[in-house]
């Protein structure tokens, strides 16, 4: 109920304050002090350009008469074909032998790799380095060779070790 009441409040006899608005006067710019004159007439007077920034030049103004300016938009072909381009990727088989329907993957763009198969790229190459060397794993998943390297280089798989435990002379706790 109070939005409704100050909306009428406020668009009440709009029209109107507007057209009184707009027709006042604008306001002028404010005097200049009488000791700033001499500095304006000695700038103006060592400059004589500066008196014809304010004066209409003809021809600069009919060389921008003859200025112009076309736009076009871009055909719709040129559109459609760049949408399809990213659909029509080329994408490669999975080399893996492991079941893939946990993860929900179908397609494989070239140049990339599928989760499952980067671990198992890690572990073979952790297992067999003279193996799967890097020109090896590039070849056969269609990766650059830098990225292999790069893989390979930053991200290990998992180590577990096992540390025996410390023989010391102290009793043991057995729980009872």
């Amino acid at each position: 109920m109070g939005a409704r009441l100050t909306r009428a409040i406020r668009n009440f006899n709009l029209e109107n304050r507007v057209h009184v608005e707009i027709g006042k006067q604008k306001p002028s710019s404010a005097p200049r002090h009488p000791g700033s004159q001499a500095l304006i007439q000695q700038q103006l007077s060592d400059l004589p350009e500066a008196r014809d920034v304010h004066n209409k030049n003809e021809e600069l103004v009919s060389l921008l008469k003859d200025v112009y300016v076309d736009s076009k938009d871009i055909p719709a072909k040129r559109l459609i074909t760049a949408e399809t381009s990213k659909q029509l990727q080329e994408h490669r088989l999975l080399n893996s032998t492991m079941s893939y329907d946990l993860f929900n993957i179908t397609k494989v763009p070239k140049g990339k790799l599928s989760i499952p198969e980067a671990l198992v790229i890690l572990n073979n190459h952790k297992l067999q380095p003279q193996v799967w060397t890097v020109d090896k794993i590039a070849e056969d998943y269609s990766l650059d060779v830098k990225d292999v390297k790069g893989l390979l280089e930053f991200f290990k798989p998992f180590e577990i070790k096992v540390l025996p435990p410390k023989h010391d002379d102290k009793e043991r706790l057995i729980a009872s």
